[in-house]
């Protein structure tokens, strides 16, 4: 038995070219769909809080759930303040633990709470807020971690829990709070609790299909790799003995 025929050099630069090619191509189309999912990502997580403010009755109603892709937006409300003002616990700020000042305001048929600023401790005349007003602020979600509030009783709450501001007014209560960009007389500013970040599905398919042209540009070159090597061996193992 005698080794195979090495092939021409046409048919060995032919292979390797068309390898080169279907690797090059794979390779190509997978970070196109990389830049996709990656695309896709950075359109969801949208930094919004230098966007130009929007009254918040354009961006959600009173009986509206929380509008995720409007996180962080910039809004406009107008309206009276409410008695049922409270503060949050655990608010630090540079290091310093703190106190946010939040109030009710009533916008048309509800009222949206309002985070009017930051302070180190609880005090009753900062808290203390009436008449009409005019807030631009970030929009922001509700929390609710289920923290125990250790004294129902007082003006203080562990966080921003609409079930639990809505005993304090008499009128609905929207899904969302607002930041305002100008803290209250004697208050400074408060910090964002949240800003968007991307869901770790975003996009998926996109990262999925990169993945799979990688794959395939890995095989076309294994293929070609295997193709030479096979053609390429001089000797051809012994036939078994029998």
């Amino acid at each position: 038995m005698t080794a195979p025929r090495r092939p021409g050099l046409l048919t060995d630069l032919g292979a390797a070219a068309l390898a080169l090619v279907l690797v090059g191509l794979a390779g190509m189309l997978g970070k196109w769909q990389y830049d996709a999912w990656q695309a896709h990502r950075d359109a969801e997580a949208l930094d919004l809080t230098g966007a130009t403010p929007v009254p918040l009755t354009d961006v959600m109603g009173g009986d509206d759930p929380f509008p995720a892709p409007d996180l962080g937006r910039p809004v406009e409300v107008s309206g009276e303040w409410l008695d049922g003002g409270f503060w949050v616990a655990d608010r630090d700020q540079d290091g310093q633990p703190g106190y946010w000042a939040v109030a009710p305001l009533h916008v048309d048929e509800s009222a949206v709470l309002v985070v009017r600023g930051w302070a180190p401790e609880p005090d009753p005349d900062l808290l203390a807020v009436s008449g009409t007003a005019e807030v631009v602020g970030w929009l922001q979600p509700p929390e609710g971690t289920l923290v125990v509030d250790d004294d129902p009783d007082d003006d203080v709450f562990p966080e921003i829990r609409v079930a639990d501001a809505v005993q304090r007014v008499d009128i609905d209560l929207y899904s969302a709070y607002v930041v305002s960009q100008e803290p209250g007389p004697g208050l400074d500013d408060a910090e964002l609790e949240a800003l968007p970040e991307p869901s770790r599905f975003t996009g998926i398919r996109n990262l999925l299909y990169a993945f799979e042209w990688w794959v395939f540009g890995a095989f076309a070159a294994f293929i070609w790799w295997r193709w030479r090597k096979d053609a390429t061996t001089d000797e051809l193992p012994p036939p078994p003995s029998g």
